[in-house]
């Protein structure tokens, strides 16, 4: 992929150019020209291009990893203290009590999905 590198170019223009009395926008558009100016072409000996296209560096970016929404993972991050709409963290003893079909973890009666490993507990 390529990509301009602008941190190059503002540290090469930066260290060729006075910008004591100059405001922002005339610093950016003095800057926006000097980007477009006409150079020798360092590849082609008798070419000339755009200052920016010696700019341009070629890079190869890692892949990114995919979420999958379709899997949940707990990652037991997210825990509500009390009977909340997912179920208590803290587990009862007796008959109001129930274990998760996936890993087996004792959940509450009314736990909607296991704190364990996420599992829909309906």
């Amino acid at each position: 992929m390529k990509v301009f590198n602008g941190k190059a170019a503002a540290e090469d223009y930066m260290s060729n150019h006075t910008l004591t009395f100059s405001t922002p926008e005339l610093t950016l558009t003095r800057f926006a020209f000097w980007l477009g100016d006409i150079v020798p072409d360092p590849k082609n000996p008798g070419q000339t291009i755009p200052r920016i296209l010696t700019l341009i560096e070629e890079k190869d970016f890692a892949p990114v990893p995919i979420i999958d929404d379709e899997t949940f993972v707990a990652t037991g991050a997210v825990k509500s203290v009390g009977g909340g709409i997912y179920g208590s963290i803290q587990t009862e003893t007796g008959s109001t009590t129930k274990f998760c079909p996936e890993c087996g973890f004792k959940l509450s009666s009314n736990a909607k999905f296991c704190t364990q490993c996420g599992a829909n507990q309906d």
